[in-house]
């Protein structure tokens, strides 16, 4: 299937033939041996994907549902958790929490930075958090957490070290089995994620990986204050798919199954260095044309940028002459709405789709009255591209 538009925006992302394929066979029943086999393979793939020495699960919901399902399983009404948050996307877990009677701190960046890590030393040496969330990327400002620096933090204090992935996950390293600071208690325990962004599938499936220390916060919790997102409910299916707890999205697993094959036959180190490439290239072309991304460099995701416009651009009119050249990309969030837009490149993106974005972006300023030359910004996302991967 020949997609129609170009998907730009930060998830979701496009869906290659192969997938689609994937999508389109025959839907069978939940239980048939066929299907079981596949679920099983997915299930097995996620697992090395994250690299987990614990859980994966796999069940229909979206992002948000994953970050429930984080919360609601290792963190008990009363307890205190902390939230790092670098955005819309990083504040999320507040209300969540709260809904379960959790007790949550907020470490708030100003959008664009990072908060700082002796923050974060400061929180957990002064409280007792059952866990802190960091949000690997995030979505509204395109800000990279530096995990290398925060899990060793986290993990020295005794909480557990929570990863929202979720704009991440299949692009950025979440290897569960990395020892941070050389310290082999200093692991990941929980990455969340959804299916539509990197692993390039389209919206419907939560995906949640659990170590051995994460599930013994699960056995700790007498009751969950959920049913469809308490893990113990999941575990005998993701044990035996064949099992009956709730009906999956057939036609999903066998999507997921897929992109999963796609993702491990690249390899993650070579999805990690495409996506850095990306990410830069695309910065560094649109700063052509005079717009500024939001993160700076040193911070920025390499899945997705959220670029501020040059002064005199009228951002509805800016991705409508977008949109009627077939390329799509999101506007920004809260109080950057209508200053800024968000782009994604990661996943099944290549780089023949980025210039053909770029090549757009620079016609639709144009159009708006803007002097840019297209053809510098292809030039200087080629040299970039060139560059990263040398």
């Amino acid at each position: 299937m020949k997609n129609q538009e170009l998907l730009l925006v930060p998830g979701p992302t496009p869906v290659v033939d192969e997938i689609y394929d994937a999508l389109a066979s025959e839907t069978r029943g939940h239980t048939d041996p066929r299907f079981v086999e596949i679920f099983k393979r997915a299930i097995e793939n996620t697992r090395k994907l994250f690299h987990t020495d614990g859980e994966v699960y796999i069940v229909a919901g979206s992002g948000t549902l994953a970050m429930e399902m984080a919360i609601v399983n290792t963190v008990a009404r009363g307890e205190r958790l902390l939230v790092i948050s670098h955005g819309y996307f990083g504040d999320r877990f507040t209300p969540l929490a709260k809904a379960f009677g959790i007790e949550v701190d907020v470490l708030q960046s100003e959008w664009g930075k990072r908060v700082d890590p002796a923050l974060v030393e400061q929180k957990v040496n002064e409280n007792a958090y059952k866990a802190v969330t960091i949000t690997h990327a995030d979505t509204s400002t395109g800000v990279a957490s530096d995990l290398e620096t925060l899990i060793p933090i986290i993990k020295a204090s005794g909480a557990l070290a929570i990863v929202d992935g979720v704009v991440a996950t299949a692009a950025m390293d979440e290897d569960m089995s990395k020892a941070y600071g050389g310290n082999e208690a200093y692991k990941i325990d929980i990455v969340l994620t959804g299916s539509q962004k990197a692993i390039g599938i389209p919206p419907g499936l939560a995906i949640v990986a659990f170590s051995k220390a994460a599930l013994a916060a699960r056995a700790a919790i007498e009751t969950v204050p959920a049913y469809y997102a308490d893990i113990h409910n999941w575990r005998p299916i993701m044990d035996n798919p064949g099992m009956y707890f709730a009906t999956p999205p057939v036609n999903l697993i066998y999507a997921l199954d897929v992109a999963l094959q796609l993702v491990l036959e690249e390899g993650m180190k070579a999805r990690e260095a495409r996506h850095v490439a990306f990410g830069k290239a695309v910065r560094a072309a649109l700063g052509v044309y005079g717009m500024t991304a939001l993160a700076t460099e040193g911070v920025a995701a390499p899945t997705l940028s959220c670029l501020l416009y040059p002064e005199g651009v009228e951002d509805a009119a800016f991705r409508a002459s977008l949109a009627s050249r077939g390329v799509i990309v999101a506007g920004a969030l809260a109080h950057l709405a209508g200053k800024a837009f968000r782009i994604g490149h990661m996943g099944n993106t290549t780089a023949a789709m980025l210039e053909q974005g770029i090549i757009a972006i620079g016609e639709a300023l144009q159009e708006q009255g803007l002097e840019v030359s297209t053809e510098q910004a292809v030039r200087v996302f080629i040299e970039i591209m060139e560059a990263v991967q040398a």
